[in-house]
């Protein structure tokens, strides 16, 4: 009966410890790994590779969306987005849609890919599609240990960059310059700012145009007065969707909503209701 109680402890001991680490053998990386070659075979096959300008053209517009909702410099996602990725070149971005580089958590629940890196088969995510993984690398950075990232403003990549290493993203020691060398290569920084690309993409102001071309003189009284009782920021610049809601104690939903904005930019001089 001892040796059968010994037994026991030993066997929950041995899978706790195999849990905690998450081991998996090379023939099962190898077996993981075709699995999610053979799911993605269609889009592997269709890959026509990228040059740094065709990835920027690409995504530019995903990094602004990011950067508006959440507040990180597009110029350094797309600098993350190049550098991890090898402009949308390297294996994790061809075949799991990785381009950051984003490795398993242990509250990650999606699929994996292993491939050697600091460690002989680390585990990284797999995403459906590039735009999740743009996605999940802003949740990402909305963890704890990059908190002090949000208290810069949007424009300064040299921060963001250095932040971003000192908060142990990355664990090569010229992290820092190297994306900053790719931002100031590319100019990248023209798409932190609210009068850069998001003048190219056509939007409407809801809420102030379509009054002055639609509705009649008394549709007008209201909404103006609507106005006057309620709270109206203007955007300076800066701003982003995501610091403006959290000022005012809203969400980005609540904003957007009050708002009624299609999507996600926003320009400098823009008149946002503020208040519910």
């Amino acid at each position: 009966m001892q040796k059968t109680g010994l037994l026991f402890v030993a066997i929950v001991l041995f899978c706790s410890c195999a849990a905690g680490k998450k081991t998996i053998s090379n023939r099962q990386v190898r077996q993981n790994n075709q699995n999610i070659k053979e799911e993605n075979r269609a889009a592997i096959a269709a890959y026509t590779p990228f040059t740094s300008l065709q990835y920027i053209d690409r995504f530019k517009a995903i990094a602004i969306q990011e950067m508006n909702l959440y507040g990180i410099p597009a110029s350094i996602t797309l600098a993350q987005g190049l550098f991890e990725s090898g402009s949308g070149n390297g294996e994790l971005a061809r075949v799991a849609n990785n381009h950051f580089g984003i490795k398993c958590t242990s509250d990650w629940k999606g699929k994996s890919y292993y491939k050697d890196d600091d460690n002989v088969n680390d585990c990284f995510r797999v995403y459906d599609n590039p735009e999740d993984s743009f996605r999940d690398h802003s949740m990402f950075l909305k963890r704890k240990n990059y908190t002090r990232l949000f208290e810069l403003d949007k424009n300064d990549y040299k921060g963001w960059a250095y932040g971003l290493k000192q908060a142990g993203y990355a664990t090569n020691p010229n992290y820092p310059t190297l994306l900053i060398g790719i931002i100031q290569k590319y100019k990248l920084d023209q798409y932190d700012s609210p009068e850069g690309e998001i003048q190219k993409i056509k939007r409407i102001d809801r809420v102030f145009t379509e009054i002055d071309k639609n509705a009649d003189s008394a549709q007008k009284d209201s909404v103006n007065q609507d106005a006057t009782n309620s709270k109206i920021y203007i955007v300076k610049q800066g701003d982003t969707l995501y610091n403006i809601s959290k000022r005012f104690g809203l969400t980005v939903d609540d904003l957007k909503t009050l708002n009624s904005l299609a999507d996600n930019y926003i320009k400098i001089g823009q008149k946002l209701f503020v208040a519910k």
